[in-house]
């Protein structure tokens, strides 16, 4: 079995994605998982910067450090590198539909479709809004994370 590949993606890479790459490296950390990590964005405009100065502040208060982060654009080799592609929303899921190569292999979902109850829901874009939508966006990212690293050890144990 491939080792698991996830890739987070929003729309600039400095918000949402990066702040859901943190909390999955940490909960991965956690659970012993080995698995590659990374975000990215369906946008480039923002490729090289580092993340959103309040997306490093509410990671450093849950004791991570993003500041490193650069942000990147999703490129068609990520559908063959990756074996899970998860979108912060509805419309950058639908433009990874439209990107995926026919011979990319990564399953297609949203991130809250790995929290019960959530299913089908997008992470708000807190980008517009005070300092404080970037605490519920860790927390909904944190709590996709834990299901998603959950998803991930279990499908390991399986034959």
């Amino acid at each position: 079995m491939k080792k698991p590949a996830v890739l987070f993606v929003c729309l600039g890479n400095i918000c949402r994605s990066p702040l859901a790459e943190a909390a999955f490296r940490e909960e991965a950390a956690r659970l012993g998982l080995e698995v590659e990590v990374d975000s990215a964005g369906i946008g480039g405009w923002h490729a090289g910067e580092p993340p959103d100065r309040r997306a490093i502040a509410v990671a450093r208060r849950h004791g991570v450090d993003i500041s490193h982060y650069r942000a990147r654009k999703v490129l068609e080799e990520d559908f063959r590198r990756f074996t899970h592609i998860l979108a912060l929303d509805h419309e950058n899921l639908a433009a990874l539909k439209a990107l995926r190569p026919q011979d990319g292999g990564a399953e297609l979902r949203l991130l809250l479709d790995y929290v019960p109850g959530r299913e089908g829901e997008a992470v708000d874009d807190p980008w517009y809004g005070p300092a404080s939508g970037f605490e519920i966006t860790w927390s909904d990212v944190s709590e996709a994370a834990k299901g998603l690293a959950q998803s991930l050890k279990k499908a390991a144990k399986q034959p």
